[in-house]
């Protein structure tokens, strides 16, 4: 749940992927990835 808030934050550009704790990372680069913006994971 947290990181499908965290991939909407970073899509609507109030949130940079290289602030996501380490933790989250991967399930957050799934979300992006599923929402077709994978990307956003690579910045």
């Amino acid at each position: 749940m947290l990181a499908v808030m965290l991939a909407n934050r970073i899509i609507i550009g109030k949130l940079e992927y290289k602030a996501v704790p380490e933790s989250l990372k991967p399930q957050v680069k799934e979300q992006l990835e599923e929402a077709g913006v994978g990307f956003f994971a690579e910045k």
